[in-house]
C-alpha cells in the first residue's frame, strides 16, 4: 500500500486531520494507495508558506524560474513510463490512451510553457507609460480527476514561470500523478513554500482554498455547476478567476465532406478516455437528407472501438472512473431511451461492478432532448439532422455551453461555418491540435484560457505606469 503526506513549506508532512481517502484502481477496484485527507488547518498553512514564500518568488530572476522548470520538464520526461502506468492505475485508462492522451501532449506543452516565459514581454512602453504584467500572487489550483497530468500541469507550470506561489489539490480520485510532479519540483530546488500539494475532498479542501482571503486567484477545472460554486467562494474577496468548466460540443457534416475522416475525428474525442472528456464531440450534426449514410459509416467505425485488457496497445476504451460515473451514463441512456432517440449502437448498461459503458450512439435526436443539452461524460453521441446549413449553426450554438466544436466539409463553406459557431475551439477537416494556442470557451465553459501565450497570461496582472510628460 502506497501512503503518502501533503508537501508543504518544502516538506512532507501529515495532514492535522489524521485521516486518509483510498485510491481505486477502476479497472481492478483494488485500493493500491491512500492520501491523506486535507482540511482547513492544511490549507491555512500551506497558503502561509505560499504567501511567504512570493515575497521573495516574485522578485526571482525569470532565467533563474526557467532553470528550475527545465529540471522540472526534465524530471517528468525522464518518468514518462512512470506517467503512464500511474494514470492507467489511477483513471483506469488504456496505456495506449494513457499516452498518447495523457501524457505526450502534456509533456510536450510544459516545454512549450517554458519557451511562452523566456521570450514572453512583461513590460511595453506607449507613449507616456509602461504597461507591465506582474505576477498575480498566490494561485489556488483545483484539478479534475478525468486528465490527471494535464489539469496539474497547465495550472502548475505557468502560474510557477510566471512567479506566483502555488497551492495545488489535485481530485481526490486521481491525485497520484501530482505526487510525481511534487517530487520533481522538490528535487529541483524550488524555494519551499514556493509550491504546496494539499490533498483532500473538494468540499473541504477545495472550498478552503476557493474562499481563503490570502489566496489571490483560483484555477479551477471541472464541471459548470461546481464553477459557479468556486467561483461564488472566491468573489467574497474578489479573487482573480479562471474556469475550464464544461461542454456539450457540436460536430456538423457538410454535404461533398469527407465525411468518413469527420466521424472518426468525431468518435476519437466521443470514445478515448470513455468519453470523460469536456470537450468531446458529442453532438453530431448531419443533413437530414444523408441521414442513412452518415449511421452507415458511424456503424462500422464504432467497432474500432474495443474494451480489453488495458496493457493491450490496441485497446482504446477502458472503464468509466467510478461507480458514480457509471450511474451517471447509465442514468443518461436511460433517459435518451425514453425521450424517444433511436438507439443504433449500443445498449442500455447492465448494473455492474466493472463500471464498463460500451459504445451508445442515438440518432433521431431532437436539439431539445436532454441528451442534447447536457453533458453526459461517457462514451455516447446523439446525432441530430438538419435540414440546411443555417439549421446547422442554430443548433449547434443553441447551448449554454462554447467549449469546442468540428466542421467537416468543402473547406471555404466548412471554415464559413466555423466561424458563425459560438465556441472557444473549432476543428476543421484535418485540422490537429496546436501546442501554441489557448483552450478555453464561451457562455458557461468558463472563464480565461488555458495553453499558449493566453494561458500563460492568466497567471500575470496589469500594471500601467505613467512616467512621462
Amino acid at each position: 500500500m502506497d501512503i503518502r503526506k501533503l508537501y508543504i513549506n518544502g516538506e512532507w508532512v501529515e495532514s492535522s486531520s489524521g485521516n486518509y481517502i483510498d485510491i481505486e484502481n477502476p479497472a481492478t477496484h483494488e485500493i493500491f494507495a491512500k492520501v491523506p485527507r486535507g482540511n482547513a488547518d492544511d490549507v491555512d498553512k500551506a497558503v502561509a508558506a505560499a504567501r511567504s514564500a512570493f515575497e521573495t518568488w516574485q522578485y526571482t530572476p525569470l532565467a533563474e524560474r526557467v532553470a528550475l522548470m527545465k529540471k522540472v520538464q526534465k524530471g517528468l520526461s525522464d518518468r514518462r513510463s512512470e506517467l503512464i502506468e500511474t494514470i492507467t492505475r489511477e483513471l483506469g485508462s488504456p496505456v495506449t490512451v494513457s499516452a498518447e492522451v495523457h501524457t505526450d501532449p502534456f509533456l510536450l506543452e510544459a516545454a512549450h510553457y517554458i519557451e511562452v516565459a523566456e521570450h514572453f514581454q512583461y513590460e511595453d512602453r506607449r507613449s507616456t507609460s509602461v504597461v507591465r504584467r506582474e505576477p498575480v500572487g498566490v494561485v489556488g489550483g483545483l484539478t479534475p480527476w478525468n486528465f490527471p497530468l494535464e489539469q496539474i500541469e497547465k495550472k502548475v507550470v505557468p502560474a510557477l514561470l510566471a512567479g506566483n506561489c502555488v497551492v495545488l489539490k489535485p481530485s481526490q480520485f486521481t491525485p497520484m500523478t501530482a505526487y510525481i510532479l511534487a517530487e520533481e519540483i522538490d528535487k529541483a530546488g524550488y524555494p519551499a513554500g514556493t509550491f504546496n500539494l494539499v490533498t483532500g475532498r473538494g468540499g473541504e479542501v477545495g472550498d478552503a482554498l476557493a474562499s481563503h482571503p490570502d489566496v489571490d486567484m483560483i484555477s479551477f477545472t471541472g464541471s459548470t455547476a461546481a464553477g459557479r460554486e468556486v467561483a461564488r467562494k472566491g468573489l467574497t474577496n474578489i479573487k482573480k478567476l479562471a474556469l475550464e468548466l464544461g461542454g456539450k460540443s457540436a460536430a456538423i457534416l457538410l454535404p461533398g465532406g469527407d465525411w468518413e475522416n469527420g466521424v472518426k475525428g468525431v468518435l476519437d474525442t466521443v470514445m478515448m478516455n470513455a468519453g470523460q472528456t469536456c470537450n468531446a464531440l458529442t453532438r453530431l450534426l448531419v443533413p437530414v437528407n444523408e441521414l442513412d449514410r452518415a449511421e452507415e459509416i458511424l456503424k462500422r467505425q464504432a467497432e474500432n472501438y474495443k474494451f480489453g485488457p488495458l496493457d493491450d496497445p490496441t485497446v482504446l476504451l477502458g472503464p468509466l472512473a467510478s461507480k458514480k460515473q457509471f450511474d451517471r451514463v447509465k442514468g443518461y441512456i436511460e433517459l435518451g431511451v425514453s425521450e424517444g432517440a433511436r438507439m443504433i449502437i449500443g445498449e442500455v448498461p447492465e448494473e455492474s461492478s466493472d463500471y464498463v459503458v460500451k459504445p451508445v450512439i442515438f440518432s433521431d435526436v431532437k436539439p431539445d432532448m436532454r441528451i442534447a443539452q447536457e453533458e453526459i461524460f461517457g462514451p455516447v453521441l446523439v446525432v441530430i439532422p438538419y435540414k440546411d446549413e443555417a439549421e446547422a449553426v442554430e443548433i449547434a450554438n443553441n447551448s449554454i455551453y462554447g467549449l469546442a466544436g468540428a466542421v467537416y466539409g468543402p473547406e471555404d463553406e466548412a471554415n464559413k461555418v466555423a466561424r458563425m459557431m459560438k465556441t472557444g475551439t473549432v476543428y476543421v477537416n484535418y485540422g490537429q491540435w496546436d501546442v501554441a494556442s489557448p483552450f478555453g470557451g464561451y457562455r458557461q465553459s468558463g472563464l480565461g484560457r488555458e495553453g499558449g501565450i493566453e494561458g500563460y497570461e492568466e497567471f500575470l496582472e496589469v500594471k500601467t505606469i505613467y512616467d512621462r510628460q
